[in-house]
C-alpha cells in the first residue's frame, strides 16, 4: 500500500515548497492521552510502505516510525492528557493540538490534515477525509502519534495490568468495560466520556 500524494503534488506544482501533514491517534478510547503528530517530507518524497496507520502491522509501524524521523525535515509530536480532554472536550482537544502544530511549523506553506478543518494565517489549510490514505504526510504523522501512543498504553498496562492496556490501548473493548466495572475509574481515564460517567455515577450513589 502506497499513499497516492495526489494532494502533495497539487500544490508543488502551484509553486508551494513546504508541506505539513497532521493526524492523531486516540479520540474514541476512555483511558490515556490524545497524541497529534505533524510530519514535513522533502519537496517529492515518496514512500512504499508509508500508509494508513490503522491498515499496517505493529512491526511494520515501529521500523517506519524510525524512518519518519530520521527522513523528515520537521516532525513534532504532543501529548494531551486526560485533564484537558474533558476540559475541552476530544474534538476541540484535537483541534487545538492540530493548530499549535502547524503555527510551530514556520517552514510550511500548506497544511494538509486528516479530515480536521482550521485556519491559520498565512497558510493554507486543507482537511481530507481519509488523508492518512491520501497523503504521505499525514499517513506518516499517523505512524507517529499510533506508535507514541501505543507504547504509553503498553507502560500503563505495567502499572495498571488487571485492565488490559497493552491489548485495547484503552479503547471500550468488552474486556475494558468488564475491568472498569471490578476495579473501578483510574486517573488516566476520560471522565467526561459515557461509560467512565456512569461508572463514576454509579459509585458516588453507592457511597451516597
Amino acid at each position: 500500500m502506497k499513499c497516492a500524494n495526489e494532494f502533495e503534488k497539487k500544490y508543488f506544482d502551484m509553486g508551494y515548497n513546504v508541506i505539513l501533514g497532521i493526524d492523531e491517534a486516540g479520540r474514541g478510547p476512555l483511558a490515556g492521552p490524545l497524541v497529534v503528530a505533524g510530519v514535513c517530507f522533502p519537496k517529492g518524497y515518496t514512500h512504499e510502505e508509508i500508509y494508513d496507520s490503522k491498515k499496517i502491522s505493529e512491526k511494520k509501524r515501529e521500523l517506519l516510525y524510525d524512518v519518519i524521523l530520521e527522513e523528515s525535515i520537521y516532525h513534532k509530536i504532543l501529548i494531551i492528557d486526560e485533564e484537558v480532554i474533558d476540559k475541552l472536550n476530544i474534538y476541540q482537544a484535537t483541534k487545538k493540538a492540530m493548530m499549535d502544530i502547524a503555527n510551530d511549523c514556520e517552514m510550511a506553506d500548506v497544511v494538509l490534515s486528516d479530515a480536521m478543518p482550521f485556519e491559520i494565517e498565512g497558510k493554507i489549510v486543507e482537511p481530507l477525509v481519509k488523508g492518512d490514505q491520501k497523503s504521505v504526510n499525514i499517513a506518516a504523522a499517523s505512524i507517529l502519534a499510533k506508535v507514541t501512543r501505543d507504547r504509553i498504553m503498553c507502560e500503563f498496562d505495567k502499572q495498571y495490568p488487571e485492565y488490559g492496556f497493552a491489548k485495547h490501548k484503552g479503547y471500550p473493548t468488552k474486556q475494558h468495560l468488564e475491568a472498569l466495572k471490578q476495579y473501578g475509574v483510574l486517573e488516566i481515564h476520560r471522565k467526561s466520556f459515557g461509560p467512565v460517567a456512569q461508572m463514576r455515577q454509579l459509585s458516588f450513589d453507592f457511597d451516597e
